[in-house]
């Protein structure tokens, strides 16, 4: 049995932790991997955050005491598995220290080097990723675009494996479509409404003619979508597939940014599993999630935001066609069977074991 202590930035309800880490956890059990999972951060802070309430710096002291009480019991265990960094914004000569002899697999699923950037502590933090990443036995991420940062950054090849976020595919059944309204799914959280607020426009002019939204997340700029019509509903790991099941299409805007590029694309991958086509913007790991016209569409600017999405509502057959295609995609490339027996093997040669489990 091979021991592993998992070292996530969140608990489960944040969907990095949840998806790249937690929901492997009885698959790597049957190949006779053990893994203990200890969040930084617990429920409690997740939603003070969330809500904009401010931070109590003794209750975040509290969370960096139970961090280091991890730490100092690493020795148990054949290799840690972190999720970013194993000490948020702590400088890398302090987290290296506490990382010394230890396997190490760091899994990067964003951008976290530009919120190092972004940090009031950026100048004792400004390198720190790349520092974190050269330290590490291997890397699995997310995306091309972090695959190519970190070998920007002085690791080598060898060390970087391509691990798109997956998902349990038998969460997600494929149910015919809805009656009622033609509606659009969109999955996000508080501070992503930026990406939505990109096609207000688009959006509005849909609403105009019958069209709904549906959000699955709690977001506290939705306000700001004047015109539109909204469906909320507040996320939960039960109700998001029976949700996304009940929109006829799903979405995925972004914007030409730093960040957008870096990101994992997972509410495409969720829209797939769910048998449902996507309108994408063609950024990032997007491209890598939607293959154009046969799982879903591309657009670019608000007219076609507007002429991709009126096109799936007319035509009901290339809707189902595009679902079906999603969702074999899904199955074959981002489901937990997919990815877990490339994941396993990695976590067994770290761990200088053979894997003939």
């Amino acid at each position: 049995m091979i021991r592993v202590l998992a070292l996530t930035r969140w608990p489960r309800s944040a969907a990095s932790s949840r998806q790249r880490f937690l929901a492997f956890a009885n698959y790597l059990a049957t190949r006779g991997i053990e893994v203990t999972a200890r969040p930084f951060f617990d429920e409690a802070y997740i939603a003070r955050v969330n809500s904009g309430a401010k931070i109590n710096p003794l209750q975040l002291l509290g969370h960096y005491g139970r961090r280091f009480r991890e730490l100092r019991k690493r020795g148990r265990f054949d290799l840690l598995w972190i999720e970013k960094e194993a000490l948020p914004q702590l400088p890398y000569r302090l987290e290296a220290m506490w990382l010394r002899g230890s396997e190490i697999l760091l899994d990067l699923d964003d951008a976290w080097h530009l919120r190092a950037r972004a940090s009031p502590f950026r100048r004792i933090l400004a390198d720190k990723m790349q520092q974190l990443s050269r330290r590490a036995d291997a890397l699995t991420v997310a995306n091309a675009a972090l695959r190519d940062w970190v070998i920007d950054s002085g690791v080598a090849k060898k060390k970087v494996v391509l691990a798109p976020t997956g998902l349990d595919i038998s969460l997600y059944d494929p149910v015919p479509e809805p009656d009622g309204p033609f509606t659009l799914g969109w999955i996000g959280g508080p501070f992503t409404t930026e990406y939505l607020q990109s096609i207000h426009g688009p959006l509005r002019r849909l609403s105009g003619e019958g069209v709904r939204l549906l959000v699955v997340g709690e977001d506290r700029a939705l306000e700001r979508l004047a015109g539109v019509t909204i469906e909320q509903h507040a996320w939960s790991e039960a109700t998001e597939a029976k949700l996304i099941a009940r929109c006829h299409v799903g979405i995925s805007p972004l914007q030409h940014d730093g960040w957008s590029r870096f990101k994992s694309g997972y509410k495409l991958i969720q829209y797939g599993a769910a048998g449902r086509a996507a309108v994408a913007s063609p950024i990032g790991a997007n491209c890598e999630v939607v293959v154009a016209e046969e799982t879903g569409l591309f657009a670019t600017n608000d007219a076609q935001w507007y002429s991709q999405i009126n096109r799936l509502r007319q035509d009901a057959d290339l809707r189902r066609r595009l679902g079906r295609q999603a969702r074999l995609r899904c199955e074959e490339r981002f489901s937990i069977e997919a990815l877990g027996k490339s994941l396993s093997e990695l976590i067994f040669r770290l761990a200088g074991k053979d894997g003939a489990h």
